[in-house]
């Protein structure tokens, strides 16, 4: 069993002893923590909004949530079954001044997790994710008397107003993707992607839909990251049913991939990059990503004449950099695009719309705007860490090895080699260092990578 608290909020594996897993109590001594949190802060509106994806442990989380938020004397706007980025948009469609997303993302269905949302429905930062952190420590709560419970209001809409939100959004077409009637597989993980992705699809003009995986049980199909080697039903069924896309998402539909008519992957990475292509022949501006992610994004953002800019990995890091930086698309190279005029939050359904409506004007096969993009490979590698080993000393000797390379030692250290980089960090829950590298073969991005694994080997 495991739990674990982090900037990502609070997660963990269901059952098992208070402490050590998701137990009951435990989601009680959390819920409190930011209801308690939340009431510090003074908002004007006492509304929290609450979401959960299709996991089997989804409803009895609610059900907890609800009833100790409630006790604490705050109204609850439930959306019942629903995904993360309408969660986050229903935080400011209701005036709600907060939300909990009731999702652990790409986790297998044992693992479940409470993300928590400020009033402008995006994550909490870490400042004030520890200060929930230290309520919940102290364990001191005030519950209402039976006068002053807060009331539970069901809404059924949220989902029609993100999808209508998407639908005005300016980039996206809806006559050139009806015109073009794309035939579309999506692979919807047994979980709230099952009606979210096919409603989206049919208000931007698709009604050609395939549907995998689509009952939403929590008995993921496969494992539900949406990583090449769980993919392979998806990439059978476009080439089988003749499609032109292939969609996968996770089970909050926060992330998104593609796979190309000939039942290729169009790759997680370049998710953000064809997207953020698009946005930038319409509107001049910066973009963000992760520095895990591509270097694809930085050649397409300067080749339009905007401003590239890395940020620590992390959702909330990079919207705060996107902030700094007023950029105009951003994301993680692991399908997560945000775009900031619509809201601050990474978004599925709004990357399918502009996915398909650079598609539709591209004039091209997926395949084929795929081939457009520059050919970058990641190789992705962890290096076990023995207890007591003092992991600034082996970065300092890392970082005075390649001193005359640029280094980046915002989050953990990004070491450039000309076009190639690699990327080495601490993990956060394990004691491990997480060594991703890109070049453009997978070769030289391989031997990179070992080279750096020999120079931790030696600093330690």
């Amino acid at each position: 069993m495991a739990l674990i608290t982090s900037i990502s909020g609070i997660r963990g594996t269901i059952g098992g002893k208070v402490g050590e897993g998701l137990s009951p109590f435990d989601i009680v001594k959390y819920a409190a923590a930011y209801s308690k949190w939340f009431l510090q802060q003074n908002y004007p509106n006492k509304k929290i909004v609450i979401g959960r994806d299709g996991r089997i442990s989804g409803e009895l989380v609610q059900n907890i949530v609800v009833s100790t938020i409630n006790a604490i004397g705050i109204d609850v706007v439930d959306v019942g079954l629903s995904t993360t980025p309408t969660v986050e948009m229903a935080v400011v469609f209701e005036q709600a001044s907060g939300g909990i997303i009731l999702t652990a993302s790409h986790n297998p269905k044992e693992w479940n997790a409470l993300k928590l949302l400020n009033n402008k429905g995006e994550f909490l930062d870490a400042t004030n994710v520890q200060m929930v952190l230290d309520i919940a420590l102290e364990g001191n709560y005030d519950f209402v008397n039976v006068d002053d419970l807060g009331s539970h209001i069901k809404n059924t809409t949220a989902l029609q107003q993100h999808i209508n939100a998407i639908v005005k959004y300016p980039l996206v077409d809806v006559n050139a993707i009806t015109n073009k009637k794309f035939k579309v597989v999506v692979d919807a993980i047994n979980s709230t992607g099952a009606f979210a992705v096919p409603e989206l699809l049919r208000a931007i003009g698709v009604d050609d839909i395939i549907v995998l995986n689509g009952d939403i049980t929590g008995n993921f199909a496969h494992n539900p990251e949406p990583l090449p080697q769980h993919l392979n039903e998806l990439c059978s069924e476009v080439v089988k049913h003749k499609a032109d896309l292939g969609i996968a998402v996770d089970p909050d539909v926060d992330r998104l991939c593609f796979v190309t008519e000939d039942g290729l992957l169009f790759g997680e990475e370049y998710t953000l990059v064809a997207v953020a292509d698009f946005v930038l022949k319409h509107k001049l501006g910066n973009t963000v990503s992760n520095m895990s992610s591509t270097r694809a994004l930085r050649d397409v953002t300067e080749k339009a004449g905007g401003i590239y800019t890395p940020s620590a990995v992390g959702e909330v890091n990079v919207v705060n950099k996107m902030k700094a930086t007023n950029a105009v698309i951003g994301g993680e190279g692991n399908g997560g695009i945000i775009v900031p005029d619509l809201h601050y939050g990474r978004d599925a359904l709004i990357g399918i719309a502009l996915f398909l409506t650079h598609l539709a004007n591209e004039n091209k096969t997926a395949r084929q705007l795929r081939n457009t993009y520059p050919d970058y490979v990641i190789s992705k590698n962890k290096i076990d860490l023995k207890e007591g080993i003092d992991i600034e000393k082996v970065f300092k000797h890392i970082k005075t090895k390649y001193k005359k390379n640029p280094i980046n030692t915002e989050d953990g250290l990004k070491i450039e080699f000309d076009n190639d980089w690699v990327h080495l960090r601490p993990s956060n829950t394990e004691p491990i260092i997480r060594i991703y590298s890109e070049s453009s073969f997978a070769t030289t991005a391989n031997n990179i990578a070992n080279r750096i694994m020999q120079d931790i080997n030696e600093a330690i």
